[in-house]
């Protein structure tokens, strides 16, 4: 009241608007924070529920896991029965084909064997690419990589280690040094952080050329 003298009301009524003032600053620089970033990370997008099968959705948490892993160890289980009694049958027909077929066994198996080995990742890997999100895609991708990685390298060491102990004659060049360049191929081509469309069949033109390039290498005389 321009007195020159601040009165307790004055002060109760000066202190109540500086503090609800700032609430709304705080408030209003909080919202805008939050505007910023669902913009640039668009973090919707990225959230994912857990799917759990219905069955399981009445349990604690606790419970849902060891019901989670008990299932996932039986179909594993099953899994492993049914590869061990089928892949011998499996490798018996495609000699059948090729025989029939009149070419080389390794083109029926080189086709064939990953249909029915990786069918499981692929599956998956679709089931994830469908979601479109940034983490589904990840995994999708990853799964990927990793069945590539490991029918590549790590069963091809295995099928180098049998030839090694059980003294085989070597006659597999030429596919050898094809799956090696397909694994530096893959390996320059997943560095990248994006991918696009072109890219993809880039890598869908990798299969039947490698089919090419072990014929080439047979061709110039490769066993």
């Amino acid at each position: 009241n321009d007195d020159e003298v601040i009165s307790f009301e004055e002060f109760i009524v000066m202190a109540y608007h500086l503090i609800m003032n700032s609430d709304r600053q705080e408030a209003a620089e909080e919202d805008a924070a939050g505007q910023v970033r669902d913009a640039l990370f668009d973090s919707s997008d990225d959230e994912e529920q857990e799917e759990i099968p219905e069955e399981f959705t009445d349990l604690s948490p606790e419970d849902q896991q060891k019901a989670i892993k008990w299932r996932a160890f039986k179909m594993l289980s099953i899994g492993t029965i049914m590869v061990i009694y089928f892949s011998d049958p499996m490798v018996d027909v495609m000699q059948e084909i090729a025989v029939r077929a009149g070419i080389s066994p390794f083109y029926v198996s080189f086709v064939l064997a990953p249909l029915a080995s990786n069918a499981s990742e692929v599956v998956a890997s679709m089931f994830y690419a469908a979601k479109k999100t940034r983490k589904t895609m990840t995994v999708s991708l990853s799964a990927l990589e990793g069945a590539a990685c490991m029918n590549n390298t790590f069963c091809l060491s295995i099928f180098m280690a049998l030839i090694f102990f059980r003294g085989l004659a070597w006659q597999y060049t030429a596919e050898t040094i094809s799956i090696v360049i397909v694994e530096l191929i893959m390996a320059l081509m997943v560095r990248s952080s994006i991918m696009t469309t072109g890219e993809a069949f880039c890598v869908l033109s990798i299969f039947p050329l490698s089919l090419v390039l072990v014929a080439t290498l047979e061709y110039f005389g490769f066993d």
